[in-house]
């Protein structure tokens, strides 16, 4: 890696990404959407998920998240065309994170309708974020 790569990248770009991705992950699985498939698939009721600590569970995910979009940037580069950020963007969650989803809910035997819930939110979150990575100079 070039030593001089992480002082090109747009940090604002990589906040922008992570809050976007993040906001498309609180639509994807609100009730309107997908939230009530995901509760039944996972077998998760109210009560459970009520009683998590809500600002650890989403604190740590906007954490995670804002990995995920900085390690984008990188591989991206400082500056790169719409057409690759897109196209890496949704590479990254097809082959890297939707493949990997699918291994371990083959072998976890979770139902194809779970894989893609989950595996399509990742989709849609690298897409996102190679969008706004790519438009974002």
């Amino acid at each position: 890696m070039d030593g001089n790569l992480l002082g090109q990248l747009n940090y604002f770009a990589v906040v922008a990404a992570a809050v976007a991705a993040f906001v498309i992950g609180g639509a994807w699985y609100s009730a309107a959407l997908f939230g009530k498939a995901w509760q039944q698939e996972t077998g998760l009721t109210d009560q459970q998920l009520g009683a998590r600590n809500a600002g650890m569970v989403f604190g740590v995910s906007f954490a995670l998240t804002l990995v995920a979009s900085l390690v984008l940037a990188m591989f991206l580069g400082p500056r790169p065309a719409l057409p690759f950020a897109l196209f890496a963007g949704g590479s990254a969650g097809v082959a890297w994170v939707a493949t990997s989803f699918g291994i371990n809910y083959l072998f976890e035997a979770k139902s194809l309708r779970l894989f893609l819930i989950n595996a399509g939110y990742h989709v849609a979150q690298f897409t996102a974020m190679g969008a706004i990575l790519g438009l974002w100079h």
